[in-house]
This record gives structure tokens, C-alpha cells and sequence, in this order.
């Protein structure tokens, strides 16, 4: 999923057995309409050739595998052995009306696949923690055919003083403690620490525009705690 070290993949190891349900606890659910609004954005057809990129535990990636069918394909890529285990395991709907999903252990920052290979491609919450943003859009431009589009999700520090002492202050007094619930008081704490390195939403355009791609358009959710990252090649 990251190249950000053998620490942060270890985190992503740790969390994989609670990591789905952390995210619904910690989100109220939410999380899974701001996926929805990924894929919606990447837009996928019937037939397409998907990538989710750090797919974890395949949130995303079985979104997209419903919408382009049978005759599509997805790849989710992950570099946590751990995550995409979890993914293995899903339960997958009704086989002959979906995609065949492959999960692939592989690095963001040097994708196993070939120059325009992909028809659109989502993240969600990958690109925060990896260690070299640019080479991993340079990556994803790669690897999408012309005109494609990808739609990044993630956490996002917001500008609004108040909304920054909001999102602190629930980090600090709901998530870490219930992550300590399960063990993962140190892998939940660094949460804090990645969204103030993490560039802004225009900050990430200008990245994206550097890296080859045509259109970048940031969308802040949540007053900005949150945001989609939505870009064509």
C-alpha cells in the first residue's frame, strides 16, 4: 500500500483484523458513502479495467467490481500482506454478475503493470501515508490510459481553527482510546501526526498537474476534515 517504511507497514499489518470494523465504529458508517462518492468519480463503465490502489481490505475495490460486471476487471494493490488477506476472505455477491477482483502485493510507488493499462482507479486513504506523493501520482498517471480518471480519498488537515481543534481533539478522545480498546493505542496515534505532513487540497492539485495529469479538482468534505482528490490523465 506505502513505501513509507517497514513501520507503517507493520502498523497496516496490526490494524488488518479490526480495521474495517474500527472504520465503521469511528466513522458511524460514514466512510462507506465517501467510497461511494470515490467510485462515482473515477468513473467506472461496464467493462472497465479498475485499479484500487492501497485497497486494504477491499472496501473499494468490490465497489468498482459491481460496477463494471462480469466482462470487467479489478485489481486492488496493497503492500500489507495482512490487508489484502482480509480482502481474500470477502464474501463476494452473486460471482457471475461482478468482476473478478485480483489482489496484488505491490508497491505504490512501482506498480507491476504496463503504460495505460487502466480505465480508472481509486485510493482511499493511502495517499497520506506514503513517502513520496509525486512519484506515486507519476505512478498512477503511468498506469491509467488517456483520459481516465482516479479519485483519491483521504483525511485532511481542515483550515478552519475550529474545525482543526475538532478533529484534534476527537482523535485524542475517541479514536485513540477506542483503538486502545483493541491494542492499538501507538498504530491509531499516528493518525495526528500524518495529517499535519499531508499537503492541502491545493497543494495536491499542483502535484498532480506536475505529474502529467490534464484536470485536478480538490473536493473538501466535512469542512475539509475530509476530501476527494478527483483527476484525469
Amino acid at each position: 500500500m506505502i513505501d513509507n517504511s517497514t513501520e507503517v507497514k507493520a502498523i497496516f499489518n496490526k490494524i488488518a483484523p479490526v480495521y474495517d470494523q474500527l472504520n465503521n465504529l469511528l466513522s458511524l458508517g460514514i466512510h462507506k458513502i465517501w467510497k461511494h462518492m470515490a467510485v462515482v468519480w473515477s468513473e467506472p463503465n461496464y467493462g472497465s479495467t479498475c485499479l484500487d490502489l492501497c485497497c486494504g481490505s477491499g472496501d473499494l475495490a468490490c465497489m468498482l467490481a459491481k460496477c463494471v460486471g462480469p466482462t470487467g476487471q479489478v485489481f486492488g494493490v496493497d503492500f500489507s500482506l495482512e490487508q489484502l488477506a482480509i480482502a481474500h476472505k470477502r464474501q463476494p455477491p452473486l460471482l457471475d454478475k461482478i468482476s473478478p477482483i485480483h489482489w496484488v502485493e505491490a508497491n505504490a510507488l512501482s506498480l507491476p503493470f504496463a503504460d495505460n493499462y487502466f480505465d480508472c482507479a481509486t485510493m482511499g486513504y493511502g495517499l497520506r501515508n506514503i513517502s513520496d506523493i509525486p512519484l506515486c501520482l507519476q505512478e498512477l498517471y503511468r498506469v491509467l490510459k488517456p483520459n481516465a480518471k482516479a479519485a483519491i480519498l483521504d483525511m485532511h488537515c481542515p483550515s478552519s481553527s475550529a474545525l482543526r481543534w475538532f478533529q484534534q481533539w476527537y482523535l485524542d478522545t475517541v479514536v485513540v482510546p477506542v483503538a486502545s480498546n483493541f491494542g492499538l493505542t501507538q498504530q491509531y496515534a499516528y493518525i495526528s501526526p500524518s495529517l499535519t505532513k499531508f499537503p492541502t487540497g491545493k497543494k495536491q492539485i499542483d502535484i498532480a498537474y506536475q505529474a502529467g495529469f490534464v484536470n485536478a479538482k480538490h473536493y473538501p468534505i466535512i469542512g475539509g476534515m475530509m476530501g476527494i482528490l478527483v483527476i484525469t490523465k
